[in-house]
């Protein structure tokens, strides 16, 4: 398995793979994709894909968003047939590893509060609760909910 960051040629395949590890995880609580193409077209102005791919074959992604001192990490997807395989952990460091050789001191995430299993996840990477944000108002979840921020210091970025 290789990590790279992801190229405009990489736009429709991370479409898919997030749509299908987010229909999986979030089936339960959206009945839509979780992006689009504008979406993706927007989000790939404003940062990076990291992929972790196995020839040729992408097998998952994690959004970067560089921030000044922060970085943003969102949409962190594993194909579902290789999800529970330690793919999301080495995305993480990796995408972690890519954000403080940019200088970035701190690594910030959200997640949906009725994830249950994401919180213990991101614990054991060493994230902290910061606080709690709304959904988009243009989300209309099955189930009132919330996101749960977390942060996490980054070894050596450079303005710690």
């Amino acid at each position: 398995m290789q990590m790279r960051l992801a190229d405009d040629r990489d736009e429709e395949a991370i479409t898919v793979l997030i749509n299908a590890a987010f229909r999986k995880a979030e089936g339960f609580l959206i009945d839509r994709d979780r992006v689009d193409r504008h979406l993706m077209q927007s989000l790939l102005q404003t940062g990076k894909f990291l992929v972790a791919e196995e020839d040729g074959a992408l097998l998952g992604c994690a959004y970067i968003e560089l921030r000044g001192e922060r970085a943003y990490l969102g949409l962190l997807s594993v194909d579902p047939a290789r999800q529970k395989a330690g793919m999301g952990s080495a995305l993480m460091i990796a995408a972690e590893d890519y954000a403080a050789k940019a200088g970035c001191s701190y690594m910030d995430i959200q997640v949906v509060n009725l994830r249950q299993e994401l919180p213990g996840f991101y614990h054991r990477l060493g994230y902290t609760d910061t606080g709690t944000a709304p959904l988009p108002s243009h989300v209309k979840p099955k189930t009132p909910c919330h996101f749960i921020k977390m942060s996490k210091p980054l070894a050596g970025g450079l303005n710690r």
